[in-house]
């Protein structure tokens, strides 16, 4: 089977035209064994307007088109204001009886220019600093990065039993042109298993259950803290020597260090009731974080404490539909 296409698409605010050419693969070896393949060009021009300093954002904002970016990045001009990348994927499926089928995938992705907030800048773009380097200077940069890996998925589906077993490996490593980091959403390992079951004279009991694990996440150290006095309202009137200072940061390396490792595990029961031909009525019982494990949220780095996220969290609830 052979699967072409091809996207073009005009950004209007950029006046640029970016084609997009994909091509999807696969070969029946047999009737059990697959073999599959697919890439593709792909662009896009919205930004998160979030800080990737954070290990949790609440809000995610987005930008389009943005300005004030650098214009050369490792020698090479920048003449596009869009987010380019190659992507390549190859797998196999595998049916290893009637009902339990195997499915193996690597995937390597070229994001050759990613466009990000300049967390380096420390000068404003003016006349005064023109002399200064652009990663220095500008809001936004240009990056690159190179995620790869692979993901292994089990599944199995007879009557009224489902289970679903995922196991991923990725890598991310982006480089900015003066350093390489890992960057916030760099997860080595995660694994999913999802359990279904219904039983019942009539199907209308459904149980589920889904524990997940994941590898920690990159974060970026505390080296100390200083006494950091803001000039603004007093100038150089200001009396230092009796000024209380706000509690300055000072930061170890980029994104070098793992948060701990998460794992939690959720129960669900399911009852329909049907109170006429088109009116059903649901009753769902859960139990979030059934074993009550500790999992980060966020590090306060002023108060120095570790903030967890949910502990075991039950709740029954119901739904109709009509």
């Amino acid at each position: 089977m052979v699967d072409p296409s091809i996207r073009f698409q005009y950004y209007a605010s950029l006046n640029e035209f970016s084609p997009e050419p994909r091509l999807g693969l696969k070969y029946n070896i047999s009737d059990k064994i697959r073999l599959k393949a697919a890439g593709g060009l792909y662009a896009q021009n919205l930004l998160a307007a979030v800080s990737d300093r954070d290990v949790v954002n609440l809000f995610y904002g987005f930008l389009s088109d943005p300005d004030n970016l650098q214009e050369e990045f490792k020698n090479r001009g920048v003449d596009s204001r869009l987010q380019h990348a190659k992507h390549i994927l190859a797998g196999v499926e595998y049916d290893v009886t009637k009902r339990i089928t195997f499915n193996a995938e690597v995937y390597m992705k070229d994001f050759n220019q990613l466009i990000n907030l300049n967390r380096d800048k420390i000068y404003p773009d003016d006349g005064v600093h023109r002399d200064e380097p652009d990663s220095i200077k500008k809001d936004f940069i240009i990056e690159e990065d190179w995620p790869q890996g692979a993901d292994f998925t089990l599944k199995y589906d007879y009557r009224r039993l489902y289970v679903w077993l995922v196991y991923s490996l990725g890598f991310s490593t982006r480089d900015n042109g003066n350093y390489e980091y890992y960057p916030h959403f760099d997860r080595r390992h995660n694994v999913n298993v999802v359990v279904t079951y219904k039983f019942g004279k009539k199907n209308d009991w459904e149980a589920d259950m889904r524990w997940n694990y994941g590898s920690g996440f990159p974060f970026t150290q505390t080296q100390g803290y200083y006494p950091y006095l803001n000039f603004q309202s007093g100038g150089l009137q200001t009396n230092y020597t009796t000024s209380n200072g706000q509690i300055g940061i000072i930061y170890g390396d980029y994104n070098q260090k793992r948060l701990p490792d998460y794992h939690r595990l959720d129960f669900s029961v399911k009852k329909n009731f049907y109170v006429g031909k088109n009116s059903e009525i649901q009753v769902v019982a859960s139990v979030v974080n059934a074993y009550d494990r500790e999992n980060i949220f966020y590090f306060d780095r002023v108060r120095y404490r570790r903030i967890n996220q949910l502990p075991i969290l039950p709740s029954i609830g119901a739904n109709m539909t009509f």
